[in-house]
Protein backbone atom coordinates (compact mmCIF):
# COMPACT_ATOMS: atom_id res chain seq x y z
CA UNK A 1 0.00 0.00 0.00
CA UNK A 2 1.57 3.55 -0.97
CA UNK A 3 1.49 5.48 2.24
CA UNK A 4 3.12 8.02 4.55
CA UNK A 5 5.21 6.52 7.24
CA UNK A 6 3.27 9.03 9.46
CA UNK A 7 -0.31 8.09 8.50
CA UNK A 8 -2.70 6.93 10.59
CA UNK A 9 -5.97 5.05 10.65
CA UNK A 10 -8.43 5.93 13.27
CA UNK A 11 -11.15 2.99 13.89
CA UNK A 12 -14.44 3.15 16.29
CA UNK A 13 -15.44 -0.24 17.16
CA UNK A 14 -11.61 -1.52 16.97
CA UNK A 15 -11.27 -4.47 19.43
CA UNK A 16 -13.04 -7.04 17.71
CA UNK A 17 -15.13 -8.11 14.30
CA UNK A 18 -14.43 -5.69 11.09
CA UNK A 19 -12.44 -2.95 13.19
CA UNK A 20 -10.02 -5.27 14.68
CA UNK A 21 -9.39 -6.94 11.67
CA UNK A 22 -9.10 -3.89 9.66
CA UNK A 23 -6.62 -2.58 12.28
CA UNK A 24 -4.11 -5.15 11.65
CA UNK A 25 -4.67 -5.06 7.89
CA UNK A 26 -3.84 -1.07 7.70
CA UNK A 27 -1.00 -1.61 9.98
CA UNK A 28 0.65 -4.45 7.87
CA UNK A 29 -0.09 -1.58 4.83
CA UNK A 30 1.83 0.60 6.71
CA UNK A 31 -0.61 2.90 8.96
CA UNK A 32 -0.15 3.29 12.47
CA UNK A 33 -4.18 2.85 14.57
CA UNK A 34 -5.65 4.68 16.62
CA UNK A 35 -8.38 2.30 18.39
CA UNK A 36 -11.57 3.55 20.34
CA UNK A 37 -13.46 1.16 21.61
CA UNK A 38 -15.30 0.18 24.93
CA UNK A 39 -14.30 -3.04 26.94
CA UNK A 40 -15.03 -4.66 29.76
CA UNK A 41 -12.41 -5.90 32.23
CA UNK A 42 -12.76 -9.66 30.99
CA UNK A 43 -12.35 -8.74 27.39
CA UNK A 44 -9.44 -6.38 27.68
CA UNK A 45 -6.69 -9.30 27.12
CA UNK A 46 -8.08 -9.69 23.52
CA UNK A 47 -7.58 -5.92 23.13
CA UNK A 48 -4.00 -5.78 24.62
CA UNK A 49 -3.50 -8.68 22.31
CA UNK A 50 -4.14 -7.01 19.39
CA UNK A 51 -2.27 -3.95 20.09
CA UNK A 52 0.90 -5.96 21.11
CA UNK A 53 0.16 -7.20 16.97
CA UNK A 54 0.10 -4.04 15.73
CA UNK A 55 3.00 -2.58 17.34
CA UNK A 56 4.55 -6.13 16.53
CA UNK A 57 4.38 -4.52 13.17
CA UNK A 58 6.94 -1.48 14.02
CA UNK A 59 3.17 0.64 13.62
CA UNK A 60 2.10 2.61 16.54
CA UNK A 61 -1.43 1.09 18.74
CA UNK A 62 -3.13 4.12 20.80
CA UNK A 63 -6.02 2.61 22.07
CA UNK A 64 -8.72 4.05 24.18
CA UNK A 65 -11.61 2.59 25.63
CA UNK A 66 -14.54 5.14 25.95
CA UNK A 67 -18.01 5.66 24.21
CA UNK A 68 -17.54 7.27 21.31
CA UNK A 69 -20.58 8.20 21.16
CA UNK A 70 -19.90 10.62 23.91
CA UNK A 71 -19.34 14.15 22.78
CA UNK A 72 -17.00 14.35 25.94
CA UNK A 73 -15.07 11.46 24.99
CA UNK A 74 -14.28 12.43 21.39
CA UNK A 75 -13.27 15.65 22.26
CA UNK A 76 -10.80 14.30 25.06
CA UNK A 77 -9.98 11.66 22.37
CA UNK A 78 -9.11 14.09 19.75
CA UNK A 79 -7.52 16.52 22.07
CA UNK A 80 -5.00 13.49 22.53
CA UNK A 81 -4.64 12.49 19.37
CA UNK A 82 -3.81 15.92 18.32
CA UNK A 83 -1.30 16.61 20.78
CA UNK A 84 0.46 13.40 19.52
CA UNK A 85 0.44 14.16 15.90
CA UNK A 86 2.07 17.19 16.58
CA UNK A 87 5.01 16.07 18.08
CA UNK A 88 5.48 13.74 14.97
CA UNK A 89 5.27 17.05 12.89
CA UNK A 90 3.75 18.32 10.54
CA UNK A 91 3.25 15.42 8.26
CA UNK A 92 1.34 13.11 10.80
CA UNK A 93 -2.50 12.70 9.51
CA UNK A 94 -5.16 10.98 9.72
CA UNK A 95 -5.71 9.04 6.63
CA UNK A 96 -8.64 6.52 7.12
CA UNK A 97 -11.56 7.01 9.63
CA UNK A 98 -13.73 3.56 10.10
CA UNK A 99 -17.11 3.48 11.67
CA UNK A 100 -17.45 0.14 12.62
CA UNK A 101 -19.66 1.12 16.14
CA UNK A 102 -21.85 -1.91 16.50
CA UNK A 103 -23.93 -1.35 19.94
CA UNK A 104 -28.10 -0.74 19.29
CA UNK A 105 -31.29 -2.34 20.46
CA UNK A 106 -32.62 -5.50 19.26
CA UNK A 107 -36.42 -5.22 19.72
CA UNK A 108 -39.42 -5.22 17.63
CA UNK A 109 -41.31 -1.91 16.91
CA UNK A 110 -44.73 -2.77 17.90
CA UNK A 111 -45.73 -4.15 21.25
CA UNK A 112 -46.54 -7.95 22.03
CA UNK A 113 -49.16 -9.62 23.93
CA UNK A 114 -49.36 -10.64 27.51
CA UNK A 115 -45.93 -10.73 28.75
CA UNK A 116 -44.68 -8.88 26.00
CA UNK A 117 -46.65 -6.01 25.79
CA UNK A 118 -43.96 -4.10 27.48
CA UNK A 119 -40.91 -5.33 24.89
CA UNK A 120 -41.55 -2.50 22.43
CA UNK A 121 -38.74 -0.30 21.24
CA UNK A 122 -38.80 3.02 23.54
CA UNK A 123 -37.46 6.91 22.21
CA UNK A 124 -34.33 6.08 24.88
CA UNK A 125 -33.85 2.62 22.61
CA UNK A 126 -34.09 4.41 19.27
CA UNK A 127 -32.14 7.49 19.53
CA UNK A 128 -29.43 5.78 21.18
CA UNK A 129 -29.35 3.42 18.74
CA UNK A 130 -29.29 5.78 16.01
CA UNK A 131 -27.03 8.39 17.78
CA UNK A 132 -24.33 5.50 18.41
CA UNK A 133 -24.93 3.29 14.57
CA UNK A 134 -25.54 6.46 12.75
CA UNK A 135 -24.91 10.33 13.66
CA UNK A 136 -21.80 9.87 15.74
CA UNK A 137 -20.14 9.32 12.41
CA UNK A 138 -20.71 13.02 11.34
CA UNK A 139 -19.68 14.19 14.78
CA UNK A 140 -15.87 12.42 14.29
CA UNK A 141 -15.62 13.51 10.75
CA UNK A 142 -16.89 17.22 11.46
CA UNK A 143 -13.64 17.39 14.00
CA UNK A 144 -11.27 15.80 12.03
CA UNK A 145 -12.21 17.71 9.70
CA UNK A 146 -12.05 21.00 11.80
CA UNK A 147 -8.68 20.03 13.25
CA UNK A 148 -7.05 19.58 9.84
CA UNK A 149 -6.65 15.44 10.29
CA UNK A 150 -7.97 14.30 7.25
CA UNK A 151 -7.07 15.65 4.25
CA UNK A 152 -5.89 15.01 0.72
CA UNK A 153 -6.49 11.11 -0.24
CA UNK A 154 -8.17 10.89 3.03
CA UNK A 155 -11.00 8.24 3.46
CA UNK A 156 -13.98 7.63 5.33
CA UNK A 157 -15.67 4.38 5.81
CA UNK A 158 -18.71 2.97 7.43
CA UNK A 159 -19.58 -0.43 7.90
CA UNK A 160 -23.84 -0.95 6.97
CA UNK A 161 -25.68 -4.21 6.28
CA UNK A 162 -28.08 -5.59 3.98
CA UNK A 163 -30.55 -5.27 7.02
CA UNK A 164 -30.72 -1.34 6.05
CA UNK A 165 -33.57 -2.40 3.50
CA UNK A 166 -34.15 -5.56 4.89
CA UNK A 167 -36.41 -6.53 7.87
CA UNK A 168 -34.96 -8.85 9.98
CA UNK A 169 -36.95 -9.90 13.51
CA UNK A 170 -36.11 -7.01 16.20
CA UNK A 171 -33.66 -5.24 13.76
CA UNK A 172 -35.81 -2.20 13.77
CA UNK A 173 -34.17 0.03 15.17
CA UNK A 174 -30.64 -0.81 13.80
CA UNK A 175 -32.12 -0.81 10.39
CA UNK A 176 -33.23 2.70 10.80
CA UNK A 177 -29.51 3.07 12.02
CA UNK A 178 -27.90 1.57 8.90
CA UNK A 179 -30.23 3.64 6.39
CA UNK A 180 -29.14 6.74 8.28
CA UNK A 181 -25.68 5.68 8.10
CA UNK A 182 -25.75 5.54 4.36
CA UNK A 183 -27.33 9.05 3.93
CA UNK A 184 -24.46 10.19 5.53
CA UNK A 185 -22.16 8.58 3.85
CA UNK A 186 -23.25 10.22 0.17
CA UNK A 187 -23.96 13.49 1.71
CA UNK A 188 -20.22 12.94 3.71
CA UNK A 189 -18.60 11.96 0.08
CA UNK A 190 -20.37 14.86 -2.01
CA UNK A 191 -19.18 17.77 0.81
CA UNK A 192 -15.77 16.15 1.55
CA UNK A 193 -14.94 15.90 -2.18
CA UNK A 194 -13.13 19.40 -2.01
CA UNK A 195 -11.56 18.89 1.27
CA UNK A 196 -9.83 15.83 -0.26
CA UNK A 197 -11.26 13.08 1.02
CA UNK A 198 -13.68 10.21 0.14
CA UNK A 199 -16.57 8.24 1.72
CA UNK A 200 -17.92 4.99 1.17
CA UNK A 201 -19.99 2.57 2.76
CA UNK A 202 -19.08 -1.29 2.69
CA UNK A 203 -22.06 -3.90 3.20
CA UNK A 204 -20.15 -7.01 4.20
CA UNK A 205 -21.75 -10.22 3.49
CA UNK A 206 -23.06 -12.50 6.54
CA UNK A 207 -20.36 -12.68 8.47
CA UNK A 208 -19.81 -14.19 12.16
CA UNK A 209 -19.21 -11.37 14.74
CA UNK A 210 -20.03 -10.76 17.75
CA UNK A 211 -23.12 -8.50 16.75
CA UNK A 212 -24.53 -10.59 14.35
CA UNK A 213 -25.06 -13.57 17.02
CA UNK A 214 -27.18 -11.04 19.09
CA UNK A 215 -29.72 -10.55 16.55
CA UNK A 216 -32.65 -12.91 16.57
CA UNK A 217 -32.44 -15.55 14.02
CA UNK A 218 -28.88 -15.02 13.22
CA UNK A 219 -28.82 -18.88 12.47
CA UNK A 220 -31.08 -18.37 10.11
CA UNK A 221 -29.26 -15.71 8.44
CA UNK A 222 -26.31 -17.54 8.15
CA UNK A 223 -27.92 -20.84 6.77
CA UNK A 224 -29.40 -18.83 3.42
CA UNK A 225 -26.14 -16.66 2.85
CA UNK A 226 -23.80 -20.28 2.64
CA UNK A 227 -26.43 -21.64 0.59
CA UNK A 228 -26.59 -18.63 -2.38
CA UNK A 229 -23.17 -17.45 -1.31
CA UNK A 230 -21.19 -18.50 -5.21
CA UNK A 231 -17.77 -19.09 -3.10
CA UNK A 232 -20.26 -21.83 -0.84
CA UNK A 233 -18.91 -19.88 2.96
CA UNK A 234 -19.24 -16.62 4.97
CA UNK A 235 -18.07 -13.40 4.27
CA UNK A 236 -15.09 -13.18 7.19
CA UNK A 237 -13.73 -9.78 8.44
CA UNK A 238 -10.65 -10.01 6.66
CA UNK A 239 -12.25 -10.19 3.75
CA UNK A 240 -13.72 -6.76 4.28
CA UNK A 241 -10.38 -5.33 5.70
CA UNK A 242 -8.98 -6.14 2.54
CA UNK A 243 -10.67 -4.62 0.80
CA UNK A 244 -10.98 -2.07 2.89
CA UNK A 245 -6.81 -1.64 2.19
CA UNK A 246 -7.33 -1.70 -1.34
CA UNK A 247 -9.76 1.15 -1.27
CA UNK A 248 -7.40 3.11 0.66
CA UNK A 249 -5.15 3.82 -2.04
CA UNK A 250 -4.57 7.23 -3.36
CA UNK A 251 -5.34 5.66 -6.90
CA UNK A 252 -9.12 4.99 -5.22
CA UNK A 253 -10.07 8.50 -5.08
CA UNK A 254 -12.61 8.26 -7.66
CA UNK A 255 -14.96 5.51 -5.43
CA UNK A 256 -17.16 7.97 -3.52
CA UNK A 257 -20.03 8.27 -2.18
CA UNK A 258 -21.06 4.81 -2.61
CA UNK A 259 -22.49 1.53 -0.57
CA UNK A 260 -20.44 -1.32 -1.91
CA UNK A 261 -20.98 -4.75 -1.35
CA UNK A 262 -17.84 -6.89 0.19
CA UNK A 263 -19.56 -10.49 -0.01
CA UNK A 264 -17.99 -12.61 -2.67
CA UNK A 265 -21.44 -12.55 -4.85
CA UNK A 266 -23.76 -13.20 -1.99
CA UNK A 267 -26.37 -10.29 -2.80
CA UNK A 268 -26.18 -10.86 -6.96
CA UNK A 269 -27.37 -14.28 -5.92
CA UNK A 270 -30.07 -13.21 -5.52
Amino acid sequence: MSTGNEDFALILGASSGFGEASALALAEAGMHIVGVHLDRRSTMPQVEALQEKIRGLGREAWFFNVNAASDERRRDVLDALSERLAARGGGARVRVLLHSLAFGTLRPLLPGEGAQADNALTRANLEMTLDVMATSLVYWTQDLVRRGHLREHGRVFAMTSTGSWACWPEYGAVSAAKAALEAYIRQLAVEGATRGFTANALCAGVTRTPALEKIPGSDALVAKALAKNPHKRLTTPGDVARALVCLAQPGADWVNGNVLNVDGGEAAAG
